[in-house]
């Protein structure tokens, strides 16, 4: 196939997707579109949602004003908070209060995680921060996550690993999902946060669902051969795509999807399995399958 017709057969494969991982303006990182810019394009796109997430501060409430706004049969916006320094870190008050807005999604600290900092800091990082672990000093999970993963179940919302490592994400997902919470672990390819494919399958067998992310492709984390052959080990029944895009000076999140599944197309992945990681997990993390 022309590489015109996979680029048609991709857009095609968006109508009722979702993309789980966006980054819009406001920020504090330079990003190229907006709330409303991200939403036109995805209900222009036949989307049906798109998370927005903003390192630093909750974005439940940014959604709920987009989703007002935006004409009836737009794409849906939803919302997320990381659990980063600016809203206390580990923190279940500041997790009740975003789920309350209506976020839907909780991450563990991204940014100000002490695994993502032994790495430097990220561009647009703006101050000195110590690292926030999850572990105490004999390497158990802290009380306070215990709290979190408890508000995060009474809401009915999901729970994502956000930057941690990956001892830190195995010992989470397996104590989430022991607790029944819906467990999310988020972009294994890339180079901050790597997990063997291996630990992916056995953790997706546990319930957790595991997040295919076009930004590890399109920085060179990985190619889109491993990407590909990763799906194919956890299976795309666990797997949800997403782009992790809105960068200043890199394609628009919509863009970027359809990279991205005309890419996998070229690898073998069937159309069947991107409907499943574009349309039908994601309303299973976002918990509104039908």
């Amino acid at each position: 196939m022309n590489q015109n017709k996979l680029h048609q057969e991709a857009k095609s494969l968006l109508v009722g997707g979702y993309d789980l991982h966006t980054h819009t303006i406001p920020s504090h990182v330079s990003r190229s579109l907006d709330d409303f810019e991200l939403i036109e394009q995805a209900t222009l796109a036949g989307m049906k949602g798109v998370m927005i997430k903003c390192h630093y501060e909750p974005t439940g409430a940014r959604a709920a004003l987009v989703n007002r706004r935006m004409p009836t049969g737009s794409a849906k916006a939803f919302g997320a908070i990381p659990l980063n320094h600016p809203v206390g870190g580990i923190n279940p008050y500041a997790v009740h209060s975003a789920l309350k807005m209506g976020a839907s999604m909780v991450f563990m600290p991204t940014r100000d995680a002490e695994n993502c900092l032994l790495s430097g800091d990220m561009p647009g990082d703006f101050f000195r921060r110590p690292g926030i672990s999850l572990l105490d000093e004999f390497g158990s999970l802290k009380p306070e996550v215990y709290d979190v993963m408890d508000v995060v179940k009474e809401y009915d919302a999901a729970l994502a690993t956000g930057h941690i490592s990956t001892n830190e994400s195995v010992k989470l997902c397996v104590e989430g999902r022991r607790r029944g919470v819906r467990m999310v672990l988020t972009h294994p390819e890339w180079d901050r946060t790597t997990v063997s494919p291996e630990t992916q399958k056995s953790l997706a067998q546990m319930g957790v669902w595991v997040e295919k992310c076009w930004y590890n492709v399109g920085e060179g984390n990985c190619s889109i051969e491993e990407m590909a052959s990763h799906i194919r080990i956890v299976g795309a029944e666990h797997c949800f795509l997403s782009t992790d895009r809105g960068q200043a000076g890199r394609e628009a999140p919509v863009e970027g999807m359809t990279r991205f599944v005309s890419q996998l197309l070229q690898q073998g992945i069937t159309t069947d399995e991107i409907h499943t990681m574009l349309c039908v997990v994601p309303e299973y993390v976002l918990d509104i399958h039908k």
